[in-house]
């Protein structure tokens, strides 16, 4: 079962070039000081998950009115679910992007091989020197590798993305990420910001 923390019922901002909806899994392998959602990383600021089926009753009333669906988090490759919680969405039609840290390559080979994403978005969070600092934990950077090399021949869309904190990174560290991604292009670079409100279990089931 995967652990859903919230719910947006429409974006058109979150999956580039169509009109989705965003469910947010609950809980993370990282401890960014930086974190958008620590409603969905920190155990003490849980409130009470809304079902997987009352996100695929919503998602069937809105086939043929929404396109995607993002799966985000928290961290969405570490829910035990998260295989049968991607094929039951695929089942109903949907385009599917799938928010990630990198730290699971075996769950993005796999969810790949089962054509169970269109779009994978992963983000960089730092130089792999720096990554113990930006990810509040100590990280497997061969993993984080791994995921970028998965991602870059699986033959889907995606994007690589860092957050720039400016009294965590410096515009050196941009430069050494980039030098990782080599030539690629769909590398973005984004501001910190707050993150909009998610919908409770309460506005979902009102």
């Amino acid at each position: 079962m995967v652990n859903i923390g919230g719910l947006v019922k429409f974006s058109v901002i979150d999956y580039p070039g169509k009109v989705s909806a965003v469910v947010f899994t609950q809980g993370c392998n990282f401890s960014c000081p930086f974190c958008h959602n620590p409603e969905l990383v920190l155990p003490e600021k849980f409130a009470a998950c809304i079902t997987e089926e009352e996100v695929f009753g919503f998602l069937k009333k809105r086939r043929g009115k929404i396109e995607g669906v993002v799966v985000t988090g928290g961290e969405p490759t570490i829910q035990d679910g998260i295989i049968p919680f991607l094929r039951q969405i695929r089942e109903m039609g949907y385009f599917i992007k799938l928010d990630t840290n990198g730290t699971n390559p075996g769950i993005l080979e796999e969810v790949i091989h089962c054509c169970l994403v269109d779009f994978i978005a992963m983000d960089i969070k730092a130089p792999f020197e720096k990554y113990h600092i930006l990810s509040g934990v100590k990280v497997d950077t061969d993993k984080i590798n791994e995921s970028i090399n998965i991602i870059l021949r699986s033959g889907l869309d995606y994007e690589f993305r860092t957050t720039f904190v400016s009294s965590l990174l410096s515009d050196e560290d941009i430069s050494q990420i980039k030098a990782l991604l080599g030539s690629d292009k769909r590398y973005r670079v984004q501001e910190f910001v707050m993150q909009e409100d998610i919908v409770s279990p309460e506005k979902l089931r009102g």
